[in-house]
């Protein structure tokens, strides 16, 4: 418990009036302490007046009593400052959460998209010694009698105090668990219920918070680093179901990979960037393509990089496998910032997330009561190109990245400049020949989070708008 004393004081010299003032915070326990300093060894007590919280000390006094004051307060506002400076520090390091929930679309080991949300939730576990609820596989095929709100409503009769939805599919559930439960805070990972010019927002919904790495720049980096390793120019592209999401990320790698492949000289012409999307996040037998097909296919058709954008690392364990037998194929991985570990001979690199940091932060707003319906589009933190350690998206090179490569991708990445609408600066347009960014000109942050087609000089569906 703490309350604020003010000292205020004037000092007459020469005929010329000094004020003195002083507005401190103190701890409770050091009021006593205080009260007796000033009124026994500075002041006389008819000197000390009380009113409303304040002690008002208004007196002429003489140099040498103000020299002492002065001495005086000043020590006592650095160790007050000090002891201040512990408590906030440990007020911000404390937590009053217990138990959080993690929801996880996949499993927590696939070495991809999911096990990338898990591992963030450890480092919640690690940083203030929450508990953590997982409930993983939570998709209509592998748990069709299972929702997301009940999920969450079930976590949080365990306790947790905060839940995360980890995947844009979880959407309904997300929001009717947000609307049962306001009282518990909520993060939809991907979504946009709190963006506030977005085609979604639910300003209702106070608890409900969205977190999302610009993504775009690590798949501009693997675009970039497959374009530089490709002999052939061809690049097949492994993507997921189609949505507003993957259809800006495969744009950003196309890009990615147009600026490398002109940088070494080559013809746009000589570039083809096919994409094939298999239905879902990862393989579900009689559901969706299977990915390991799809992959053997590109390889057949000449490809000689596929980039992954699927949350399983079958790209790679196919590459390695084709590779292995002798031919000159190579892989980008996705999500999961030690994909590469699959395949370390054929992977060029993978982007990245790093869910961590922004899981943390959460986690520490709800245990103070500062948490908040945000939306958070976080860029990533890059030096000459290369990924900071606490980076929430990044890519890293992999056994199969030359020098050339590496230089060349982290000098292109470093000339976006930490912007994300540089990736699709003009002029650039989409399938349909309709215009996303003219010569000189911008897309804004809007119309890049709500991609609706493909880009020219891809080839691939692009689904519904």
């Amino acid at each position: 418990m703490s309350m604020l004393i003010q000292f205020h004081f004037t000092y007459c010299y020469k005929n010329v009036k000094f004020y003195f003032l002083s507005l401190i915070k103190v701890n409770i326990q050091l009021f006593g302490a205080i009260i007796f300093c000033i009124s026994w060894k500075i002041f006389h007590p008819d000197n000390l007046i009380h009113t409303r919280g304040y002690i008002l000390i208004d007196k002429t006094i003489n140099p040498k009593r103000l020299i002492f004051i002065l001495v005086c307060l000043t020590t006592l506002l650095l160790a007050v400052s000090a002891c201040s400076s512990d408590s906030d520090s440990s007020s911000s390091n404390s937590s009053s959460i217990d138990k959080f929930g993690m929801i996880l679309v996949g499993p927590r080991d696939d070495k991809g998209w999911s096990q990338a949300h898990f591992e963030g939730g450890e480092a919640i576990e690690n940083a203030i010694g929450a508990e953590m609820i997982v409930a993983d596989f939570i998709n209509p095929a592998d748990s069709p009698n299972t929702t997301v709100a009940q999920v969450a409503a079930d976590m949080i009769d365990q306790g947790a105090k905060l839940i995360f939805a980890t995947s844009d599919d979880m959407k309904d559930g997300i929001l009717e668990a947000a609307a049962s439960h306001p009282d518990v805070s909520m993060v939809w990972s991907t979504g946009d219920s709190a963006f506030k010019d977005g085609k979604a927002y639910k300003p209702e919904l106070e608890n409900l918070a969205n977190v999302m790495g610009q993504m775009e720049f690590g798949k501009y980096m693997a675009g970039c680093a497959a374009a530089s390793e490709s002999k052939s120019g061809n690049i097949g592209f492994l993507g997921p179901l189609i949505n507003d999401e993957t259809r800006r990320l495969t744009n950003a790698a196309y890009i990615g990979a147009r600026d490398c492949w002109l940088d070494k000289g080559n013809s746009i012409s000589d570039l083809n960037f096919e994409v094939i999307w298999i239905g879902f996040w990862f393989h579900i037998p009689g559901v969706t393509l299977d990915p390991t097909t799809v992959v053997n296919d590109f390889i057949d058709s000449g490809v000689d990089v596929v980039i992954s954008h699927i949350d399983t690392p079958e790209a790679l364990t196919v590459t390695d496998q084709r590779a292995a037998a002798g031919e000159d194929v190579l892989v980008v991985g996705y999500d999961y910032e030690n994909s590469c570990d699959v395949a370390p001979e054929v992977c060029i690199g993978v982007p990245y997330f790093n869910w961590g940091p922004a899981y943390i932060d959460a986690a520490k707003r709800v245990g103070n009561n500062s948490f908040s319906a945000d939306f958070e589009w976080i860029a990533p933190k890059l030096t000459n190109g290369v990924t900071a350690e606490d980076s929430m998206v990044g890519f890293k090179g992999g056994n199969a990245m030359s020098e050339d490569t590496r230089k060349r991708v982290n000098r292109l990445a470093d000339q976006l400049n930490g912007d994300i609408a540089n990736i699709f600066a003009g002029p650039i347009n989409f399938q349909d020949g309709s215009v996303l960014a003219r010569e000189g000109k911008k897309p804004s942050l809007y119309d890049i989070w709500y991609t609706p087609q493909l880009l020219e000089g891809m080839t691939g569906d692009s689904g519904g708008n």
